[in-house]
């Protein structure tokens, strides 16, 4: 006698978001989960994979296709509601209420704070004993690591009892030890529990030891679906790669070995977050920062500006050392165009012509301390024009703006200051290609005038179309460096993965040649 499949826990048909401002998204994604499996989700940065995670968890709705949970289509209203019928969602930034402890976190939906009974100290007990994994169920969580509170996020889902647990970017902010943590707790949630997990992971060893099957999206489209045992980390990263940037080609970047020094950074580390760094930009460099989520590669950025308490070394700007603070940055001619641009690279609230003006307001003040409107206006119709900001006029709220164009406001209000060395954080991430080739772009005219350029993208092919050089930073620490005309994206994406170079020479079907990694 036959036995009849099983049905499957989940499955997404035809799964589609657009956008109001007509940013697609997601272009009808097939997926079904089953339970006993752990299921890859991967992607680079805006291929969909948050988006994807967000509507399976109920935080958004779809605009086409439907899920199909147990067996029946269903339309969660929100989060809570999915959890509730068995979907739990450990997000990649960790949303836990650092004023209170870790057994008032973990049972949340459960009452919080207001049942802290034994009943919940048996119940944490016996979620620590599945993970073995020992957290102080009174301590708050305010006073943990980040590797600690990623473990209370897994808790958290663990005693939903959920059927279904997401696990987005989960290990991007452990140590080696916490990894391994989190790896046995998804083997024993698959393999005894019979319980399903989809793990989002730019790690392509974790991702071939955990998972079972594996779905990569690019542009918000499925395009390869396989057994994990059917692929290598060859395959992975070039599906993973694609070729996205078509606009902007690769040029030649040659370093004027001439040039003026003009930043150079000596033992630069953050206890916990930075290994010591150290290097030089002359004039006219740009150079690129791969790596991928939790490397590091931020944490530089922000240790060069300053604006790193626990950071020690040395940053020089022409020669001369500057105090560890932002501002002694800025006067020193230093710009930080961080990766949220709405929280820290802009003023919500305000016009476009007061973000432009803000780092500089002495330009366009009256004896350098009464602010002139009608030369911030000017500086505003200015930026718009140079970097062909899509708006109406400088009178518009940046809050008001596509990604895109307020990305190019958050780079604006530098380019009419003194500004000697550029830190760029994912320029382009959640932008359209238009905008992104701006940008790019933009970052080439900035070196030809002489300025020196630092930026980190996790569209390993733009920093190859911009940089002279490439840094490749993992686990806090720079491991390579590579010449941007003698590698490829493809071995940029397995050195930050964790693989061997050589890996990548072996696989006939790479890109390009690639180089050996240095001892």
């Amino acid at each position: 006698m036959q036995m009849a499949e099983e049905v499957p826990l989940m499955r997404l048909e035809r799964v589609a978001k657009t956008f109001p401002n007509g940013l697609i998204a997601l272009r009808g994604v097939d997926l079904e989960i089953v339970r006993g499996k752990v299921y890859g989700l991967l992607g680079a940065n805006g291929a969909g994979k948050s988006t994807l995670i967000k509507i399976l968890s109920g935080a958004l709705p779809a605009s086409g296709g439907r899920i199909v949970w147990r067996g029946s289509p269903v339309q969660w209203s929100s989060p809570k509601e999915a959890n509730q019928m068995g979907v739990a969602t450990i997000h990649q930034h960790i949303p836990l209420i650092p004023t209170l402890s870790v057994l008032e976190n973990v049972f949340l939906g459960d009452g919080g704070r207001w049942r802290c009974d034994a009943s919940l100290r048996t119940r944490f007990m016996d979620i620590c004993e599945r993970a073995q994994y020992r957290l102080d169920p009174d301590c708050v969580v305010s006073d943990l690591s980040i590797g600690q509170r990623q473990m209370v996020a897994i808790f958290q889902a663990l005693g939903t009892g959920a059927e279904l647990i997401v696990m987005d970017e989960p290990t991007a902010s452990l140590a080696t030890e916490e990894r391994e943590v989190v790896y046995r707790i998804v083997r024993r949630l698959s393999r005894v529990e019979n319980k399903a997990i989809l793990f989002v992971s730019h790690f392509l060893d974790e991702v071939m030891a955990l998972t079972d099957c594996v779905t990569i999206l690019r542009d918000g489209e499925v395009v390869t679906r396989a057994d994990t045992n059917d692929l290598d980390e060859g395959l992975i990263a070039e599906a993973i790669a694609g070729r996205q940037l078509v606009a902007l080609e690769r040029a030649p970047q040659k370093r004027n070995l001439g040039a003026p020094v003009v930043l150079e950074v000596r033992n630069l580390a953050s206890p916990g977050k930075l290994a010591p760094v150290s290097l030089k930009l002359a004039a006219g460099d740009v150079v690129g920062i791969a790596g991928l989520l939790g490397s590091g590669r931020s944490e530089l950025l922000h240790a060069i500006f300053g604006d790193d308490a626990d950071a020690t070394g040395v940053v020089k700007v022409c020669g001369k050392a500057i105090r560890r603070s932002a501002m002694a940055a800025v006067k020193a001619g230093i710009a930080l165009v961080p990766e949220d641009r709405m929280e820290q690279g802009l003023v919500p609230g305000f016009e476009i012509w007061r973000n432009t003006t803000l780092p500089a307001l002495e330009g366009v003040s009256w004896q350098r301390w009464l602010p002139r409107r009608e030369h911030e206006y000017e500086r505003g119709y200015e930026a718009i024009r140079r970097l062909k900001i899509k708006a109406p006029s400088p009178d518009s709220i940046v809050t008001e703006l596509s990604g895109g164009n307020a990305q190019k406001v958050t780079i604006a209000k530098w380019l009419f200051s003194d500004v000697k060395v550029f830190l760029l954080d994912e320029p382009t991430a959640g932008i359209d290609i238009g905008a992104r080739t701006d940008i790019l772009l933009l970052v080439r005219e900035l070196a030809a005038a002489g300025n020196a350029v630092i930026i980190v993208s996790s569209e390993f092919e733009e920093l190859l179309a911009v940089s002279q050089r490439i840094l490749v930073m993992r686990d806090g620490r720079c491991i390579a460096e590579r010449a941007a005309d003698a590698t490829s994206e493809h071995e940029l994406i397995l050195l930050a993965s964790g693989q061997s170079a050589n890996a990548s020479k072996a696989q006939p079907h790479a890109a390009q040649p690639t180089m050996s990694e240095q001892p």
